[in-house]
């Protein structure tokens, strides 16, 4: 309420033919003392304002300080060297000319001799309170402006480089300067954002809003691109390849060959209830009696229970190809989103054919399994017969014992199935532990290594008797883990039992479970129900009923991989015909008429607010853009350009707190009769401050200085000699040349010693 400051600036424009397009900050002086009820860190609050504007690259520096205060502890300048130490962008003004004490000046600081800045200093003199009081205009301020530098006979020589009107050609230049020297890049900017644009405004360009076609135009371009996008993401393409995320036809595909096989092989590999199926069905064959013969009629029985079990998989296919197929639709309407109701009705008429395609193609699919089970054709050429059952059984079997290790192996068993990274997250204690290694599996063993060049093996795991089983994933981990696991009880890796492995998706889990199927390694489901006749009865089969279920089960084996091979075949056949290129043909095809007979064409083709609004800032963007590179090329070839001054010794500005060089404001000079062509350097305002001693703690407390006698008068034609008969008076000396941190030693008086008075040539020449 009382002085009090804030960040939040007050902003004024001001539109004139006269004034430049800058925008210029106010920042307001470092305050000391608070006063009012000002915090008591008002100094740092202050501070930190003026950083944040100041710290800008693209910023020019104003530092302004008034001519009669000593310059050398200037806020503004020693604020300006800490972000700005090259000097580059700091330009001095000082104010107050006007108001120095007679006989004084700040000619040596305007010349940048005194305290030297690269870009210099610009005198101005600005209205006073009672000009401002008075209405004094600004054109009447700029000619007294104008008027005291020429008829000052210290800066009338400089008076070209001094007034407002000559900071603001020093600020028009600088801003020139700035833009030349961002051209380039701002060029190659607005010609990627041009070209970032261009190709979405391609529509805009030829948008007539009154041509009474444009919708019927824009209807049919529109449904013909969905028709491409669509069957690009189906059938795959070369160009504009999404290298993010699998597209719909390469989903379906994995469904095909990934998903589909696992369910069935998951569904199938049960061994012991399959084997207890199996002798249910000798026993109730044979019912009362005791049978010689294997029944043919249990091998029928367990065949087409095995076989209908095929219709949960082959289902749940269709219905993940659906999914597919209703998410490549929604992904393929976003380019209609600028015609919500256009892009709700396609979704619509699509989706709705695709639900009546699911019906007809899951019969076909149930059709294709029942054709199976009402026939089984034991002379295949692939089915082993019972002939070769028990035959089969002993190879089975001393393959199992003999295991997976002769050391020639054919091609086949030697091939990589699956490279990649996985995670070992339950081995902690191994070095290198809960990490990534790079996993190689074939078809006889899972191996990983350090890195992918493959060159240090960390263990090669054989694949016999293992089996992989899902594990939960925990509450901590994002992680998706599945586990291997050996069937006759054994460790797995060195001392555990489960060799847990991670990924990070539910798709490179399934994944890798499919790869794992193909080298042999199937997916374990244990027996959860519990048996009420106890598994002594499954176990203590006489031995001629475990040789009829071993033959039995042999013959399943050999049968159901025949079923097996056929319905992976046909099943994505089917699909495909049924349902994937039917959907295909229909787009083509019939899409566009369902679409002009669903609803009226105006009515489907309106715009949403926010495709008009962004229509018209598109095109607004685009010519704000061609007329901006055009306006660079102007300023390009139109524009002179001025280098920047060399840098100067401005170390004083470091050094200003502990012991600040002579300013122009630290002696005071009686006043003279006549003026000089040029008073001495020694000149400075009213409250001479004696310069502190290079030990002084803090500067002295300013005062005022007695009166001095009488000083006699010197000649107006600049070489006269002063009467020394009385008290000495101040020898003005010729300006040093000195570095600013030395002060001019003053000569002691001497009767013979004349005053040194600059002659009027000198100063013309000067």
């Amino acid at each position: 309420m009382n002085k009090g400051i804030s960040s939040i600036p007050i902003n004024l424009r001001v539109y004139s033919p006269h004034v430049l397009n800058l925008t210029l900050i106010d920042l307001p002086g470092i305050t000391k003392v608070p006063v009012g009820d000002q915090p008591p860190d008002i100094e740092y609050q202050i501070r930190e304002m003026i950083m944040q504007f100041i710290t800008r690259e693209n910023c020019l520096i104003l530092a302004v300080t008034p001519a009669n205060t000593d310059l050398a502890n200037s806020d503004a300048l020693k604020l300006a060297k800490e972000v700005d130490p090259q000097g580059l962008r700091t330009i001095g003004v000082i104010t107050k000319l006007d108001l120095m004490d007679e006989g004084t000046d700040a000619r040596d600081v305007l010349e940048n001799k005194l305290l030297p800045l690269r870009r210099g200093y610009v005198g101005v003199v600005n209205r006073s309170q009672k000009d401002i009081d008075g209405k004094k205009d600004i054109k009447a301020a700029m000619l007294a402006e104008r008027k005291f530098f020429l008829s000052h006979p210290a800066y009338r020589h400089i008076a070209d480089r001094m007034g407002t009107p000559h900071l603001q050609k020093v600020l028009n230049q600088q801003l020139t300067n700035h833009i030349r020297d961002t051209l380039p890049n701002f060029r190659n900017k607005l010609q990627g954002q041009l070209l970032s644009i261009e190709h979405e405004v391609e529509g805009y360009k030829n948008f007539k809003p009154e041509d009474p076609t444009r919708k019927t135009k824009a209807l049919l371009q529109m449904v013909q691109q969905f028709a491409v996008d669509f069957e690009k993401r189906i059938e795959g393409s070369g160009d504009q390849v999404d290298t993010l995320e699998l597209s719909g036809g390469a989903k379906i595909n994995r469904i095909f060959h990934e998903r589909f096989p696992f369910e069935i092989v998951k569904m199938e590999f049960n061994e012991k209830e399959l084997r207890r199926e199996i002798s249910y069905a000798i026993k109730n064959i044979h019912g009362i009696r005791t049978g010689l013969f294997t029944p043919d009629m249990a091998f029928e029985a367990i065949v087409k229970k095995q076989i209908v079990k095929l219709k949960g998989p082959s289902l749940k296919s269709v219905d993940l190809v659906i999914q597919e197929l209703i998410n490549t639709v929604k992904k393929c309407t976003k380019k209609l989103a600028n015609f919500p109701r256009l892009c709700e009705e396609t979704e619509r008429i699509v989706a709705n054919h695709i639900r009546e395609r699911e019906g007809k193609t899951k019969d076909q699919v149930l059709l294709l399994i029942d054709i199976q089970v009402s026939y089984i054709n034991t002379n295949h050429e692939d089915f082993i017969g019972f002939a070769n059952a028990q035959q089969r059984s002993s190879q089975v079997h001393k393959k199992n014992t003999i295991g997976n290790q002769g050391t020639n192996l054919p091609p086949s068993r030697q091939i990589v199935i699956r490279k990649g990274w996985l995670t070992i997250s339950n081995i902690g204690i191994m070095k290198g532990g809960s990490k990534g290694y790079w996993f190689v599996l074939t078809a006889e063993s899972l191996s990983w290594y350090k890195d992918d060049e493959e060159k240090e093996k960390k263990y090669m795991l054989p694949l016999d008797n293992l089996k992989v089983r899902d594990v939960e994933k925990s509450f901590m981990s994002s992680k998706h883990i599945f586990a291997l696991f050996n069937t006759e009880q054994r460790n797995v890796y060195k001392d555990y039992r489960f060799l847990e492995l991670a990924c990070d998706s539910q798709e490179d889990v399934d994944s890798w479970k499919a790869s794992l199927l193909r080298a042999g390694v199937y997916p374990d489901k244990s027996l959860t129900e519990n048996d009420e006749n106890g598994q002594a009865e499954n176990f203590s089969m006489d031995p001629q009923l475990e040789r009829q279920v071993e033959t039995i089960r042999n013959l399943v084996d050999s049968y159901m991989s025949i079923i097996n091979k056929c319905i992976r075949d046909l099943i994505p056949k089917t699909i495909m015909h049924l349902m994937i290129n039917n959907v295909k043909d229909f787009i083509n095809s019939e899409l566009l008429a369902q679409l002009y007979s669903s609803e009226d064409q105006n009515t489907l083709m309106e715009e949403s607010a926010e495709q008009a609004q962004r229509r018209d800032e598109m095109l607004r963007m685009y010519q704000a853009l061609k007329e901006a590179l055009v306006i660079i090329g102007d300023i390009n070839t139109a524009t002179t350009f001025t280098p920047a001054p060399p840098p100067v010794d401005d170390s004083w500005i470091q050094h200003s707190r502990r012991s600040p060089p002579p300013s122009p404001t630290t002696q005071r000079r009686p006043t003279l009769s006549a003026p000089l062509p040029r008073p001495a350097s020694g000149r400075g305002p009213a409250p001479a401050i004696p310069s502190p001693g290079p030990h002084s703690g803090a500067p002295p407390v300013p005062f005022r200085p007695g009166p001095l006698p009488p000083f006699p008068s010197s000649s107006s034609s600049g070489s006269g000699s002063s009467d020394w008969f009385g008290a000495p008076p101040q020898v003005p000396s010729r300006p040093t040349r000195a570095p600013p941190s030395v002060p001019s030693r003053r000569p002691p008086p001497s009767p013979t010693r004349p005053t040194i008075i600059r002659p009027l040539e000198s100063s013309l020449l000067d």
